[in-house]
């Protein structure tokens, strides 16, 4: 495999520079994405007053994924990894930008609505696999469970900070969490600029027609029963949880009439456990084989979202929620890091984005799904219903003998 220098190696994480640039922009975008994730369901609610369309606007923003990711895969193999996140961090900022500037003018609507959410789905797309494909530039192989630990960190760090600024700003106004999410992004395009590692290794190889390199990269997964059935996992638990947010809003809304200022204070402090199981993530890996850790934290994700459904107020709901986040750091920490240390240089962008479609794929369903459960059945109804989901697919990663046997991540670098 194509791989960044050796002397790497030798820098501890928080020395490498272009890594804490990455870390810090995309921890920055990320609150400003969380803020605005828990304030478009806000916002289409006030606009529409219905469950569904907050879930059916959630779901159009996940589109683009079924439709692109495997020819993104097969670009962002060829293309310069780093102009792109920069071009899709752009875009992403003038779309949001138009949200408050449309509030303004008093022209704020659906169809706008809709059409920042197809923008942000298809900027994501490219953006996403860019990103996941330059981590293994940045940091040597070794350091990647710590890395991807550092970054789910960041992300948990995000989900704490992201909702109670939602619910301030949209308290305040309600367009101005999308203004913040567009700062954020511009944040993103600038830090960018400053990193001097490149995002990809050597691109001499002569170009063929896109189909057969996007069957490259189908054929590489296909060809690794461990990886294929941790994207089928992976799928199954994002067709479930896809609309975590939405669901706890309107259990906050309906069972304990929360304001959305109370409601973004729940979601961002039920993050502590997220944040935890980030730091704890990589410690989890070094100490528990791929298998126990896999099957623990699926486990742990199920039977603390199936509590929820008997939390008797707000600070049970916050405590259960950070006992089930907890849980799915350590999942990504463990599977992100072992898929990447695996994947060669020049098939990470197809290989993940194959991962990424079945992964992914089911979320557009798994909103549109819940949201209909919700608008229906209720919020209690619709998590039961969702923890008996993730109840059977814990059992099935329990059994699974790829999960069971897989070796050490140090053993399957040395034998790939």
């Amino acid at each position: 495999m194509d791989r960044p220098p050796d002397q790497s190696a030798a820098i501890p994480l928080w020395r490498n520079r272009d890594y804490m640039i990455l870390l810090s922009g995309q921890t920055i975008s990320y609150v400003g994405s969380f803020a605005s994730q828990i304030a478009f369901p806000l916002l289409v609610l006030s606009i529409t007053h219905s469950s569904l369309q907050a879930g059916l606007a959630g779901g159009l923003e996940r589109v683009p994924f079924l439709l692109l990711t495997l020819p993104a895969g097969a670009m962002v193999d060829r293309w310069n990894r780093k102009l792109v996140m920069i071009l899709c961090d752009t875009v992403r900022a003038l779309a949001f930008a138009a949200i408050p500037l449309a509030g303004a003018t008093g022209r704020l609507g659906m169809p706008l609505l809709y059409g920042v959410a197809l923008v942000e789905g298809v900027a994501f797309a490219f953006f996403n696999l860019c990103q996941v494909s330059a981590l293994p530039r940045v940091v040597p192989p070794e350091q990647l469970p710590t890395a991807t630990a550092r970054n789910q960190a960041g992300f948990g760090a995000a989900v704490f900070a992201g909702p109670p600024l939602a619910g301030l700003l949209f308290a305040l106004q309600r367009t101005l969490p999308f203004l913040a999410d567009a700062v954020s992004y511009a944040i993103s395009t600038i830090s960018l600029l400053f990193i001097k590692t490149s995002f990809e290794g050597d691109r001499s190889a002569p170009r063929r027609p896109i189909l057969p390199e996007i069957r490259e990269g189908i054929s590489w997964l296909w060809q690794q029963p461990l990886i294929r059935f941790m994207a089928f996992l992976t799928g199954g638990i994002n067709l479930l949880d896809a609309s975590w947010a939405l669901v706890l809003i309107v259990l906050a809304q309906r069972a304990f009439h929360a304001s959305s200022g109370a409601i973004g204070l729940v979601l961002g402090v039920s993050a502590v456990g997220e944040i935890a199981g980030s730091f704890f993530g990589g410690w989890i890996q070094k100490r528990l084989s791929f298998g126990r850790a896999i099957a623990t934290s699926c486990w742990g994700f199920a039977i603390g979202w199936t509590a929820i459904a008997a939390a008797p107020n707000l600070p049970v709901v916050v405590l259960l929620v950070a006992v089930a986040g907890f849980s799915l750091p350590t999942y990504d920490v463990v599977q992100v890091s072992y898929r990447l240390a695996l994947i060669p240089d020049e098939l990470q962008g197809r290989v993940n984005s194959v991962f990424r479609l079945i992964a992914a794929g089911t979320m557009p369903v798994g909103q549109v799904l819940v949201g209909a459960l919700l608008q229906w059945s209720g919020p209690r109804a619709t998590i039961l219903c969702v923890g008996a989901g993730l109840g059977l697919l814990s059992l099935t990663a329990t059994l699974n003998p790829q999960i069971r046997h897989a070796p050490p991540i140090e053993q399957a670098v040395a034998m790939s």
